[in-house]
This record gives C-alpha cells, sequence and structure tokens, in this order.
C-alpha cells in the first residue's frame, strides 16, 4: 500500500512539474508549435505546386512530341534541306530548348531527348550527344537516365570521340540493376578500350561482363571470346 501511494506521490510531483514548465515556456512551445504548422503547410502547398506544374509540363511536352512525330518522316530525307518542313524544325527545336530549360525532371528530360533524336537523324553527332547528357541531368534518377547516357555514347562514337564514349556508357552502368541495357554498355566499354590499345582495360571490362551477366545468350559469349583472344 505504501508503495502504491509513494507511486502516485512521484506522479503528481512529475505532472506538476510539467505543468510549471508548461505554463513558464508556454510562448515558446506556442510559436515552436506554429512554427512546425506552418512548415508542414509550407512543404504541402510546395509539392501541390510542383506537381501541378509537372503534370502540365508533360501535357505540354506530349504536345511537343505530336509536332516532332508529323515532322519525323521528313527529317532524314535527302530533300529535307529545301523542304519548307527544315523551317518547321528549326522552330521546334527551339521551341523546345525553351522548354528544356524552364522545366524540370521527366518533362525536361524528353524534351531534350526529341532534340537529340532530331540532330542524331540529321547526322549532326555532337550536338545530339549534348542534347542527351542534358536529357541524362535532367532524368536524374528514373529510367530515362541511362537510356540519355547509353545514346549520347552512341553519338560520342559516332564523332570518333571513344574517350567520351566510354565516360558515357559508364554513367549508363550506374542504373545497371534496372537498365536492360547495361550489359551491351558493359560490352562497348571493353570494345572501345580494345579499340585504343588499352587492353588490360578490355579485359577487365570482359571479364566484368561475365561476372555480372554469367546467362545472357549473345554478349556474355561474345565477351568470354575476346576475353581468349587477347589473353594468349
Amino acid at each position: 500500500m505504501a508503495a502504491t501511494v509513494n507511486a502516485q506521490e512521484k506522479d503528481k510531483t512529475i505532472n506538476a512539474m510539467l505543468n510549471e514548465f508548461m505554463q513558464k515556456h508556454r510562448r515558446k512551445i506556442f510559436l515552436g508549435f506554429l512554427i512546425v504548422i506552418v512548415f508542414l503547410a509550407a512543404f504541402i502547398v510546395t509539392l501541390t505546386v510542383r506537381d501541378k506544374i509537372q503534370s502540365s509540363a508533360i501535357i505540354e511536352v506530349d504536345k511537343f512530341n505530336t509536332r516532332y512525330e508529323e515532322l519525323k518522316p521528313f527529317i532524314g530525307r535527302e530533300d529535307f534541306a529545301a523542304s519548307s518542313s527544315q523551317i518547321e524544325v528549326v522552330v521546334l527545336l527551339a521551341d523546345l530548348t525553351a522548354f528544356g530549360k524552364k522545366s524540370f525532371g521527366f518533362a525536361s528530360s524528353r524534351a531534350y531527348n526529341m532534340i537529340a533524336d532530331i540532330y542524331w537523324q540529321q547526322k549532326n553527332w555532337e550536338e545530339a550527344e549534348t542534347a542527351w547528357l542534358a536529357a541524362a541531368k535532367a532524368a536524374g534518377k528514373s529510367y530515362l537516365a541511362p537510356i540519355s547516357f547509353f545514346n549520347a555514347a552512341s553519338a560520342a562514337e559516332q564523332s570518333g570521340n571513344n574517350v567520351s564514349a566510354i565516360n558515357h556508357y559508364t554513367s549508363a552502368l550506374k542504373f545497371a540493376d534496372s537498365f536492360p541495357g547495361a550489359v551491351r554498355a558493359q560490352f562497348a566499354v571493353g570494345r572501345l578500350e580494345e579499340a585504343q590499345g588499352n587492353n588490360e582495360a578490355a579485359l577487365q571490362s570482359y571479364r566484368s561482363l561475365v561476372s555480372k551477366w554469367p546467362d545472357d545468350p549473345v554478349w556474355t559469349n561474345l565477351a568470354q571470346s575476346r576475353i581468349m583472344v587477347l589473353s594468349d
């Protein structure tokens, strides 16, 4: 019984101290609570506004895509330079560039991907590479990032810049767990290193491929054959 009384008195003492603390610091506690509420409200508003902006941007980039698909059949034609479609493509490129710069995330990445595709069809490899790198940057960690890095590497190869191509393929490999083209990028690194006479680096890349993708029916067999050749 005595133990129960002592526990009750202890609880009363704690409650009294707590009440005294609350009374003494009620102003600071109220202000702190108010700041937390304001911060949470601002955070929710920011997320809501950001989502609306992104949704609007995706709708806008879809419209750009419609324009691009309509012009796409004409871009690679021999008489494209003398056609009226050239002017429309120039205007589309300007619009996409402006949109890509002011937007962010997925929508911006799609815009830069369209720009890169246009330059690729025009065989303007350097501009295509630059646009795909911009697309990769805007994409962040989305699935468009490794695709954009891979395409940038392909463009760099077309312009004969193997060093940049290796760097871009390596950037794509950072997404190896989710990027279906990772095994192909790994082989490309080995192939380019081998082309430059860097046999040890090539072997390292090929062996990494065999280790990470032992069951791939195509690239693993090719990598193993290159390992045998370079190891002789």
